[in-house]
């Protein structure tokens, strides 16, 4: 089993020194650097880029500059995207986002995990857990999702929260770490 099947069954791999993966995460450097270039007007040189990045993409889509991501194979988006200024993704896991999924500024999406033992982590191992996202989410500034999260749709997560575990469908969730408010009701 290579490093790469390792990060795509979940288990512990090498990312930090195995020349596969690093050769893919500097072919998406490239490719994000290239995107975070573009000038603002160039839109359909932006939308070609980032369908070539991802692994998916269903319909419209716009990120603002800056992103980064490490893969961009494992992402998959909806139709109707939209991403503020410096959305982080980390992606050694599948990245899965709904329709109509609005992200604020400052976000980061990470499926990475390191052993908590430091002889591992030292050696370079890792792991990734998927990301899912709902249809109909929006998420405040500085959000930070963490690995293994599912969030349902019509979900909003507050500016600043860091979502450690799933949120069910149709739910406010808001904090450090993120802890859920109430239901959405649609008089909100």
């Amino acid at each position: 089993m290579t490093e790469k099947d390792k990060m795509l069954a979940g288990e512990l791999y090498d990312a930090n020194f195995n020349p596969e993966l690093i050769e893919e995460r500097l072919a998406c450097k490239e490719l994000c650097y290239d995107y975070n270039h573009l000038r603002p007007r160039q839109t359909a040189e932006r939308e070609a880029l980032l369908r070539r990045l991802f692994g998916a993409v269903k319909g419209a889509i716009l990120i603002e500059p800056p992103f980064y991501c490490d893969y961009g194979y494992n992402i998959s988006v909806g139709d109707n995207f939209y991403a503020n200024h410096g959305m982080v993704i980390l992606d050694g896991a599948k990245i899965s986002f709904g329709d109509n999924v609005f992200i604020a500024p400052d976000c980061g999406f990470y499926t990475a995990g390191h052993p908590l033992d430091p002889e591992r982590r030292n050696a370079g191992l890792e792991y990734a857990r998927p990301i899912t996202v709902g249809n109909n989410v929006w998420f405040g500034a500085g959000v930070r999702v963490l690995p293994g999260v599912t969030i349902g749709d019509n979900c909003v997560i507050g500016a600043g929260a860091v979502v450690n575990r799933s949120i069910p469908a149709g739910h406010l969730a808001v904090g450090n770490p993120a802890r859920i408010v109430r239901k959405i009701y649609p008089a909100d």
